[in-house]
């Protein structure tokens, strides 16, 4: 009899430390998967943002010079209104990259290339112009650097 309780005693011991090696292991495996989902939406919001960014730039940098070449034709005016989609592309993208995004540096390096590129056009001359294209240009590479490492 004894022995019989001693094998009821040991078999519910063993299921109670399965259960809970087993519990543990599932709560891992469920972090480690909600880690990875949001490790690829980081990539694919950081991602849309840098290629929406590049693009306003370089619809910035078309209105600027269409308004230039000629002011008030309708090539100017369709270079605007393309600047107006492109910056409401750039903006949805910044928004999503606030959702996911963790790094205040990240944040506020991202909202900074999203200005700067956003007063390109208001320079005054090509120079000035130029020097804000390129300030965009480094302040979309300095938010990646900044991103990057989250999504390593």
């Amino acid at each position: 009899m004894e022995t019989a309780v001693i094998a009821v005693i040991g078999t519910l011991l063993g299921s109670v430390a399965t259960h809970f090696f087993q519990r543990q292991t599932m709560e891992r495996t469920a972090a480690l998967t909600r880690a990875e989902q949001l490790r690829q939406e980081r990539i694919s919001a950081y991602s849309a943002f840098a290629g929406t960014l590049v693009d306003y730039r370089r619809g910035q940098n078309d209105r600027w010079h269409r308004a230039k070449e000629r002011p008030g034709s309708a090539v100017a005016e369709a270079a605007r209104i393309d600047s107006y989609r492109l910056r409401s592309s750039a903006h949805q993208a910044l928004i999503r990259v606030q959702l996911v995004c963790d790094d205040a540096q990240a944040l506020e390096l991202a909202a900074s290339a999203f200005e700067v590129t956003n007063c390109m056009h208001e320079a005054p001359d090509e120079a000035d112009r130029s020097q804000r294209s390129e300030q965009a240009r480094e302040t979309l590479s300095e938010f990646i650097g900044a991103a990057a490492p989250g999504v390593r």
